[in-house]
C-alpha cells in the first residue's frame, strides 16, 4: 500500500504528474529576472547607441562647414587665376600690332585657358570627392557601428 500512497502523491488520479507550486513559481520568477536582465541590456545598448547616432550628424555638419570653406576657397582661387590671365591677356591683345600676331596671341591664350580649366576641373573634383567623403564618414560610422551592435544583439 505504500507503493499506492507514493503514486497518489506524485501523480494526479487521471496519470499526470502532480503540479509542485512552489517550483513552478521559482521557475517562472528565474525566467522574468532573465527577461527583465536581458531587456536592460538591449535597453542600455540601443541609449548608447542612439547616442552615438546623434553625434554622427553633428560631426556630418562640422565637416561639410569645414570643407565647404575649403571648396569655397578653392573656386576663389580658380576665379582669381582666371580673371587675372583674362586681364594680362586683354593687356597684350592692346601692344598688338598686326593681324596674325592677333591670331597666334589669341590662339595661345585659349589653347593655355583650355589646358588650365582641365587642371582646375580635376583639383575641384578632388576636393569635391574628399568633401562628400568626409561629410558621410561620420553618420557611415554610426550606422555601420548600429548595426555591428544589433547584430551582436
Amino acid at each position: 500500500m505504500s507503493k499506492t500512497t507514493e503514486k497518489t502523491a506524485e501523480f494526479i488520479d487521471n496519470g499526470y504528474p502532480a503540479l509542485d507550486a512552489s517550483k513552478a513559481i521559482e521557475y517562472v520568477n528565474s525566467v522574468a529576472e532573465k527577461g527583465v536582465e536581458q531587456s536592460k541590456e538591449a535597453y542600455a545598448k540601443f541609449t548608447a547607441g542612439s547616442e552615438t547616432t546623434q553625434k554622427a550628424p553633428e560631426s556630418s555638419f562640422e565637416a561639410a562647414k569645414a570643407v565647404g570653406a575649403d571648396l569655397s576657397l578653392k573656386t576663389i582661387a580658380v576665379l582669381r587665376a582666371n580673371a587675372d590671365a583674362g586681364f594680362s591677356h586683354f593687356e597684350a591683345l592692346l601692344a598688338v600690332r598686326s593681324p596674325s600676331e592677333f591670331v597666334e596671341l589669341q590662339t595661345a591664350f585659349v589653347r593655355k585657358q583650355v589646358e588650365k580649366a582641365v587642371e582646375q576641373a580635376k583639383e575641384l573634383q578632388a576636393v569635391t570627392t574628399k568633401a562628400v567623403e568626409d561629410v558621410s564618414k561620420p553618420i557611415k560610422s554610426a550606422f555601420e557601428k548600429a548595426v555591428k551592435e544589433f547584430k551582436v544583439a
